[in-house]
């Protein structure tokens, strides 16, 4: 597998981030500080992919629904629902 090029940064942390980041190097759970930030960063990006997945799938339910057939106004459908509902509970006792 061949290695991507790294650049240095440097950053600033607050305190309590910078104790936990180096109390997980200390512990054995990373090699390094600059492997726990990678691991980090992978996380935030696969965060933002799955994000970005979510509102793709709502953008296309949107625009599927959007031309799926005739629009109904809001009151008349909460009507609709309230008939129905109505005839339901008629008919269960």
């Amino acid at each position: 597998m061949q290695q991507e090029k790294a650049e240095k940064i440097r950053i600033t942390l607050p305190q309590d981030m910078l104790a936990s980041i180096k109390k997980e190097v200390r512990s054995g759970s990373y090699g390094s500080t600059s492997e726990l930030i990678r691991d980090a960063m992978k996380l935030w990006q696969k965060r933002e992919e799955e994000h970005e997945a979510r509102i793709s799938s709502i953008r296309e339910r949107l625009t599927h629904s959007e031309h799926s057939g005739e629009t109904v106004p809001l009151n008349t459908a909460f009507k609709t629902i309230e008939e129905l509902h109505q005839q339901n509970t008629k008919t269960k006792f």
